[in-house]
């Protein structure tokens, strides 16, 4: 077998499980974060989460497969670790971003929607209360005139 053919076949059965490895831990670790920025919302996050899972697997796939072939041929070994090296680092690097871009995306979304319910009371007012009126001696004594 060629060794451009093999550097392929290793660098897809790695950079194919990183993906999926990567995928299946933001999903899980990433609910708790959807839930909070939705509000408690659960139904709501996980169906953002499996949409969010579908596009980055859509994305990085593509970006893999995109990425597959090689410019030049490979010779020998070294070539093979020098070629595996490059294409690994930089899928590894997209993934990152990708996700960075997620968590950045989400972020915003959480803090705005925090500081909408801070500005809106979470229970009106019903009822304003008047001060007592105090006569000018009861000022005087409370305050040592």
């Amino acid at each position: 077998m060629d060794m451009t053919v093999t550097t392929y076949l290793v660098y897809l059965a790695i950079a194919v499980p990183l993906t999926i490895w990567v995928a299946r831990t933001l999903s899980r670790n990433g609910r708790i974060f959807l839930v909070d920025v939705f509000h408690g919302n659960e139904d709501f996050a996980d169906a953002v989460n499996r949409l969010l899972v579908v596009g980055f697997y859509l994305i990085n796939l593509g970006f893999v497969t995109l990425f597959l072939r090689s410019g030049s041929a490979v010779l020998d070994a070294s070539g093979v670790f020098e070629q595996l090296s490059v294409k690994l680092g930089i899928v590894m690097l997209v993934l990152g971003v990708v996700h960075l871009t997620n968590v950045w995306i989400f972020n915003k979304i959480r803090t705005r929607s925090r500081l909408d319910t801070m500005t809106n009371p979470p229970v009106p007012p019903n009822d304003t209360v008047q001060p007592a009126p105090v006569t000018i001696t009861e000022h005087a004594a409370r305050y040592g005139y």
